[in-house]
């Protein structure tokens, strides 16, 4: 019987050795917007995607509309209703017959969808995903905050700046985050994650390597299937108090065993991020959140 896992991620079940749990599962996987997932749509207005460029690097992304922008327009297909922010690869990645993997996250209800397809940019621009996989994730590590419906970046200016390494100050942000959204990609498809964890849960190595654990989650193994089979990898940063963000693209490799693991609590594995290229944008978004707590699942 065929599955409905790619090979990266059988392997990765089997080495963790979790693959009729995963199975067991495997029914989540289908393609159909179901009624449940057009409800959850409906009140959204920001989500994560993964694309990869024409070089094979692969970016996590941001993309804002108004309330209800990922609207389902049959029953494996959605419109996006928002266009790439200024300085973000995904002006150039976001084309038709191209994979997308979109995460679509409500943080004060520690809900996250994932919806995985092919997109197809029509004639008058507008940008559809024919869905593959549709499937609601576990709210775990998913830290509680409240979108400030009030709050804008007013008249700021965004300003951009690229480099192959992280600055001092991007440093000492990153050991303190409580959040980031990891993109991957296998010839399957584009996927983008949650990670979440206390402060200091991001350990930053070197100007341009980090190192995070993998906590226990569903059993699946879509992005460490991803990672097992292609290392290439996005990272996306969001300081939800002002707006900024970082994106990272590099290679992430799986440490299935290593003498650093006792130094993060409750951690599987690891996984160490090489850094090839940054992208700063500062007063990116206009959306800001409220922090009201971290998740009960985090590690101590």
């Amino acid at each position: 019987m065929s599955s409905s896992f790619h090979s990266g991620e059988q392997a990765v079940q089997a080495i963790v050795g979790v693959r009729a749990e995963a199975d067991r599962l495997s029914h989540l996987l289908g393609g159909v917007i179901k009624p449940a997932t057009q409800e959850f749509l409906q009140h959204q207005s920001w989500a994560i995607a993964s694309t990869v460029d024409a070089s094979g690097n692969v970016w996590a992304s941001m993309l804002i509309g108004e309330p209800g922008f990922v609207e389902p327009i049959a029953d494996q297909s959605v419109q996006i209703n928002a266009v790439p922010l200024a300085g973000d690869p995904l002006r150039e990645t976001l084309q038709s017959g191209r994979d997308l993997g979109l995460l679509v996250i409500d943080l004060a209800t520690r809900r996250r969808l994932r919806l995985n397809g092919i997109v197809e940019i029509q004639p008058d621009g507008r940008i559809h995903l024919h869905t593959k996989q549709v499937y609601f994730n576990c709210p775990k590590h998913i830290q509680l905050r409240h979108l400030d419906h009030q709050a804008t970046s007013g008249e700021a200016t965004s300003e951009t700046i690229v480099s192959e390494s992280l600055s001092p100050y991007q440093q000492q942000w990153l050991a303190q985050v409580d959040t980031f959204f990891l993109a991957s990609s296998h010839s399957d498809g584009a996927d983008a994650s949650h990670r979440g964890g206390n402060p200091g849960f991001v350990q930053v190595v070197s100007a341009t390597k980090l190192l995070f654990p993998d906590y226990a989650g569903n059993n699946m193994f879509n992005t460490f299937g991803n990672l097992f089979e292609n290392p290439y990898a996005g990272m996306l940063f969001i300081d939800f108090e002002r707006g900024d963000t970082l994106q990272l693209t590099g290679k992430a490799h799986i440490l299935w065993e290593s003498e650093h693991l006792m130094d993060f609590p409750g951690a599987q594995r690891l996984v160490a991020f090489e850094i090839s290229q940054a992208i700063a944008t500062t007063n990116a978004i206009p959306l800001r959140w409220h922090f009201a707590e971290y998740s009960p699942y985090n590690p101590i």
